[in-house]
């Protein structure tokens, strides 16, 4: 192509070009004007010509020079002169640039040897297996290693490997052949002779070669399928032998074995096959094995002692100081096992025992083990605890990576979740991953995590789970068992190592100080004398006026005076008592702080402690700069941890909660403050739990503690091997709570593990980037979708299956052509007919109707189009029945007709029933379906005198009177009335007569109509065949049914979560993340980094929104996805951040509305209102360097709050950063860092306690 020479830029040229931002097809627009001498600037940021090939001299001589100190010149500088010009002098080796990495071999070479003498005979070539595999194209765990730096955290575009419980692709599909595919014959239509050559291949098939000497099993079986395909004419025996030659090719040696042994009894003579006899007793030992198997939940017993135990296991891998309980022995036994287990038991029972042994087996075997926790600072703890006993172990939460390649890793739900999306390397030395606080899977916000982790786990992985108890452990278990295919072990304790007392307390002054009533014993019997005497106790010092309202007034507020005298005088008895430590667990944060303040004149330590908890502070917190240290809450807690007292909230510094935890482990907190999030996991029993209040807000209102809330925070009583009993104690403080209140609370169950399965893009987008993977099948295996047991329902199918093939076949020939559609029609009739039939007997009107002496057409099972009279009605509005008197054959009084199903016959037919001999009755109870049509005709009769005689004629010695005079009269009515009307009585229309105006009613009677005229035109009905074909129809109907419904409970169809899944992959086509096809686009590959807000983050990088924006700015408009609080304070920050945050609004209310159209539930104000822009100013101030003391003044926001999202923050930039490096905007990825590297330091990023 010949170069086109540009002319230089004349005058009237407007002073515009394009630069191309990095590789993400992104362009910029210059507008500044140019010198006249300068000519047009580069149409590109890319670097131009070959890329460099080798490293930059200015940055290798500095390498080398400043870094590697054999280079530094230290004595001879000479000699560094000369290996200056050694390294100045490079040659360049532009073939480096075109190194490919080499294909991986197919084969490699086997050694043949005598197996006799070992001498070494030959060589064969073998081929090799996965040898194409890699992360990037195969779910396998025997595709290579990739790169070492993705061996941690994985990478997202890498495959997960395969998980446990999803089949990979089966024979059947893979022989499935597509439209594009051929079959070739590679026996008879190869080509052989090449073009060109005279002489080719010789594919004729060469006999086997009979060797002598040693039998080789393996050349014995391969050479035994030639001869199979080298007999001609044994193919015309027939099936039998097909079948017999099938037998033979197999890929274990334990099936040929077995085959061998039932060879045999299968083929007594000469391939014909076994009697069938046999076959169906293997059929059903195979069905009976199949129901055993079904039970994946294993219930252990741990009733009696385990003697065994040290016989078992006579080196066991962890060694214990104490002698175990049983049910942490069975654990142990199922651990060494290699069993998954479940572990419920209350807290400070001993799980943590388990989780210890299976760390110290992965370390026996030299595998690995995960451990998750649902909270950081849980995490932290853990980290010491192991650290302590077993040395090699590492961390990793989001701001934290310590010690990476240990065998035990301790890290966050989340990340695991992270890396078995990305493929992470970890999961293939991985042999147990413990997760503990199970029953956090109740969580409406992370619970997704727990399940998707559980789904994604590989095979291999054996699973722990360790929770508090909960009702439905064996159901939960179940569904684990199936989806992984294996067997969970249940082992559930509801003993308590401490037994707990729960009291009642209504003292407020030194006077009343001992009024400490016990409501439930250490043997859970719950006492209604100690309740009773609270509230008489509490009677004796309310004023008059109060005693009216009883005990109901416990819901009043007291004031804050009353409030501290409560306190006060509880912690003085307490103390008093060596009732010490205590947590006191109050639900709001605020009172949390304002308790521990009203304290003054509490001082609950002795001067050697004081020295302790002083040392201790100071010691903590000597890595803060000087200003941190004098934080206005540092410098408060320093005040009140002096006195034995401290607070534990998530408004608390991290290092403060931190120390906090420390000293109270120590004994040193006497008295500690905190919210339920203190009841969470963390392991810190103190002697005395004391309830503020049993009602807390749970964001939505105020309610009373559940039962597992309750148990959950009280269990934090007893400390193990210290007390004999837990102290648990309820303040009274405006009144006795409702006994009712406190008896569901703690007797009640706890909180049942449910599923909070839910859909979120970044799920949808990691499975859709891997073709064997389907959304579907995460969703089927969810735990919400845990009722579908699709293996009972596959086996009832192919029953049905059988059943259907074995039915006669249906005669359509002729007159009976239109049967089906006869059949539809009937059907379609019924179900309208029985929906108005509904609707009237739902109605005022249509009951009014249906009072006594009501002539009624009653179709059941035994009786069809025959007249009844209402002679009673119940006033059971649920399930009302009518009492009415039928009449019948003479002698079919009781026996039901001959057919048990309920006859179709009077939707086709009116013809009333007449006796054929002479006419008799019954009386009966009908429901109301039993009744199909009310006439216009009524009957007077007496019904109480036709009842009683009925009745009496039932008993044996009454049995032959005749009817009594009212019977006989109504029976003649109803025959007299059926004669005259051989066709059917006139009956009463839903709309003209019982004025029922509703659309649905109007619309059901003329499709009535218009169906019953439909049926007098089909010519089936005159057959003489007709009833017999037509229960036959019925017969394969029913069947059929059954079967479409079914097959429909096992598709993808029934499940509850699919419309949701199709409204989201519209929005993510309609945002270009995926296209039509789903595959993955740029977008969506960039989506998947991201773990929160995905759609918000994506689309502000891909608009551009962040670009103009500085570091500091960057991270101000970010702490928006992180920051989920109101505040009252306005914040003040710089316009450009202001432009920036309306932009932000309007793309999540663009989003909101697209997720709006697409029909998804939540509204676009509800999308935009969860972004919280209240931390601006505060992190924009931080990340320009103001100290923490100032920034706190700036926000009503409490000090441990501020300091937690700022952390998270840190999280954001990093994912951001990722994505951006995917975009190929360089600039943007090294603005995140610098903002990430503004915002870690000092207070906010001080590294915990626990794991320096």
């Amino acid at each position: 192509m010949d170069k086109i020479d540009v002319p230089p830029p004349g005058r009237e040229d407007l002073p515009l070009s394009l630069l191309e931002m990095g590789c993400s097809g992104r362009f910029e627009l210059l507008t500044h004007p140019l010198p006249r001498t300068k000519p047009l600037p580069s149409q590109t940021t890319l670097p131009h010509g070959l890329p460099p090939t080798s490293l930059d001299l200015k940055m290798e001589v500095e390498k080398r020079f400043l870094q590697d100190p054999a280079w530094m010149p230290i004595h001879d500088t000479n000699d560094a002169f000369q290996k200056f010009l050694k390294l100045s002098k490079r040659d360049r080796h532009v073939d480096s640039l075109l190194h490919c990495p080499l294909s991986p071999l197919h084969s490699s070479l086997s050694v043949v040897r005598d197996p006799t003498t070992g001498m070494l005979q030959d060589f064969t070539e073998v081929l090799l297996e996965h040898t194409g595999l890699s992360a990037k194209n195969s779910l396998s765990l025997h595709r290579q290693p990739g790169p070492p730096a993705e061996s941690l955290r994985g990478s997202s575009t890498n495959y997960p490997f395969l998980p446990g419980g999803m089949e990979e692709l089966t024979l059947e599909q893979i022989q499935k052949k597509s439209e594009r595919e051929e079959d070739i014959d590679f026996e008879h239509d190869l080509l052989t002779v090449p073009p060109g050559l005279k002489a080719g291949m010789d594919f004729s098939h060469k006999e086997a070669k009979i060797t002598k000497g040693d039998v080789n099993l393996l050349s014995l079986l391969s050479t035994f399928d030639d001869i199979i395909d080298a007999l001609p004419d044994e193919k015309e025996k027939g099936l039998e032998s097909g079948e017999a030659s099938k037998m033979a090719r197999t890929n274990s040696l334990e099936d040929l074995g077995i085959k061998d042994t039932l060879a045999p009894t299968a083929a007594p003579s000469g391939g014909h096959p076994a009697p069938a006899a046999d076959r169906t007793d293997e059929g059903t030992v195979k069905d009976r094995k199949e129901k055993a198997e079904k039970k994946w939940a294993v219930p252990v017993d741990i009733s009696s002692p385990c003697g065994d135990f040290y016989k078992r296991i006579p080196d066991p891998a962890f060694k214990y100081p104490f002698e175990l309980d049983v049910f942490q022995k069975q654990a142990i036994l199922r651990l060494e096992a290699h069993d998954s287990v479940f572990v419920a038991a209350h807290t400070s029972a001993g799980k943590t025992v388990v989780a210890e042994y299976a760390i110290a087996l992965s370390q026996k075997h030299m595998t690995r083990t995960i451990y998750t926790s649902p909270i950081k600072a849980l995490s932290n703890q853990k980290f010491r605890d192991f650290k302590n006993t077993f040395g090699d172990v590492g961390l990793l939460t989001g701001d934290v990576q310590l010690n990476p390649e240990a065998s035990c890793l301790i890290m966050t739900t989340e990340i695991l979740r992270s890396m078995l999306y990305n493929g992470s390397e970890v999961i293939r030395d991985l042999e147990w991953v413990i997760f503990d606080e199970v029953h956090y899977i109740n969580d409406a916000e992370r619970g997704v995590v727990w399940e998707e982790v559980l789904i994604m786990l590989p095979e291999h992985v054996s699973i722990i789970l360790l929770s508090a108890t909960v009702p439905n452990a064996v159901e939960f278990s179940q569904w684990i068992g199936r989806i992984k295919k294996k067997h969970i072990y249940v082992i559930s304790t509801v003993k308590r190592p401490v037994p707990l007392e729960h009291y009642l307390y209504t003292g407020n002054s030194t006077k009343t100080q001992k009024e400490l009533f016990l409501l439930l014993d250490a043997s859970g019997s719950f006492l209604t004398t100690g309740y009773y005497a609270a509230v008489e106790a509490k009677k004796e010092r309310t004023s008059k006026h109060a005693q009216s309202f009883g005990a109901k007034n416990a819901s009043h507020n007291t004031t804050h005076s009353q409030d501290r005298a409560v306190w006060q005088t509880l912690l003085n008895y307490l103390s008093m008592r060596q009732q010490t430590p205590v947590v006191a667990f109050t639900f709001s944060r605020t009172r949390c702080d304002d308790n521990a303040r009203a304290l003054t004149m509490l001082d609950l330590t002795s001067s050697t402690e004081k020295n302790e908890i002083h040392s201790f502070f100071q010691k903590s917190l000597s890595r803060l700069r000087g200003s941190d240290r004098q934080l206005p809450q540092i410098l408060q807690m320093r005040d009140l941890l002096k006195r034995g007292i401290a607070v534990h909230h998530s408004g608390i510094l991290p290092i403060l909660k931190e120390v906090i935890e420390m000293l109270f482990s120590r004994g040193l907190v006497k008295v500690l403050f905190a919210t339920e999030t203190f009841a969470m996991g963390v392991n810190m029993p103190a002697r005395t739990v004391v309830f503020d209040s049993i009602r807390k807000h749970d964001g939505t209102g105020f309610r009373n503690l559940l039962p597992g809330e309750y148990i959950q925070m009280a269990g934090r009583a007893g400390r193990r091997g210290l007390d004999a009993t837990g102290t648990v104690i309820i303040l009274c403080k405006a009144g006795v709570h409702d006994m009712s209140d406190l008896h569901a609370m703690m007797l009640g169950k706890p909180t049942v593990l449910q599923s909070q399965f839910r859909l979120t893009y970044t799920m949808i987008l990691n499975l859709l980037r891997v073709e064997a993977l389907r959304v579907t099948d995460m969703m089927r295996r969810s735990f919400s979708e845990s009722h579908r047991d699709t293996q009972a329902h596959e086996r009832r199918i192919a029953e049905l299956r059988t059943m259907l093939s074995s039915l006669p076949p249906l005669d359509t020939e002729g007159q009976l052509s239109d049967l089906l559609s006869y059949y539809h029609t009937v059907t379609e009739l019924r179900i309208t007919t029985e929906r108005l039939q509904q609707a009237v007997m739902e109605s005022v009107s249509g009951l009014k109707a249906l009072s006594v002496g009501r002539v009624v057409v009653v179709n059941n099972a035994q009786h069809v189009n025959t007249l009844a009279v209402v002679l009673q009605v119940s006033s059971d509005a649920v399930n009302r029945t009518f009492t009415a008197l039928i009449m019948c054959e003479k002698g079919k009084e009781e026996t039901p007709g001959a057919q048990m199903g309920p006859s179709h016959t009077h939707l086709h037919s009116k013809r009333l029933f007449i006796p054929e001999g002479p006419c008799s009755h019954t009386v009966q109870k009908l429901k109301a379906q039993d009744i199909t049509a009310i006439t216009v005709k009524t009957l007077k009769v007496i019904p109480e005198r036709i009842i009683d005689n009925y009745n009496k004629r039932q008993q044996p010695r009454f049995r032959l009177d005749p009817p009594g005079q009212a019977i006989s009269t109504a029976t003649q009515e109803l025959l007299r009335l059926a004669e005259a009307n051989p066709d059917g009585v006139a009956t009463l229309d839903p709309v003209n007569d019982l004025h029922l105006k509703g659309v649905d009613v109007v619309e059901a009677v003329m499709r009535q109509r218009v169906l019953q005229e439909s049926l007098k035109d089909f010519h089936c009905s005159h057959s003489p065949t007709f009833t017999e074909q037509f229960t036959r129809v019925q017969e394969r109907m029913a069947v059929q049914e059954e079967l479409d419904r079914l097959l429909f409970l096992v598709s993808d169809q029934s499940l509850t979560l699919l419309p949701e899944y199709h409204q989201r992959i519209k929005v993510l086509e309609a945002l270009n993340y995926i296209d039509g096809s789903g595959a993955v686009q740029l977008k969506g590959r960039v989506a998947c980094q991201i773990s929160s807000h995905e759609l918000l983050l994506t689309e502000l990088l891909f608009e551009n929104t962040l670009s103009p924006l500085a570091p500091e700015e960057s991270a101000a408009l970010l702490s928006c996805l992180v920051f989920t609080q109101n505040t009252q304070i306005e914040p003040h920050v710089p316009s450009t951040i202001q432009e920036a945050i309306d932009r932000v609004l309007n793309v999540a209310q663009r989003i909101g509305e697209l997720q709006r159209d697409h029909g998804l539930p939540q509204t676009a104000e509800d999308f935009v209102s969860q972004f919280k822009f209240g931390l601006t100013e505060v992190v924009y101030c931080w990340a320009r360097g103001m100290p923490f003391a100032e920034i706190a003044q700036l926000t009503d926001v409490q000090e441990g709050t501020v300091v937690r999202c700022i952390q998270r923050l840190d999280e954001v930039l990093k994912e951001v950063r990722q994505a951006a490096r995917i975009v190929g905007d360089a600039v943007l990825g090294s603005k995140m860092e610098t903002a990430s590297l503004s915002i870690r330091r000092d207070i906010v990023f001080t590294a915990s306690l626990y794991t320096h």
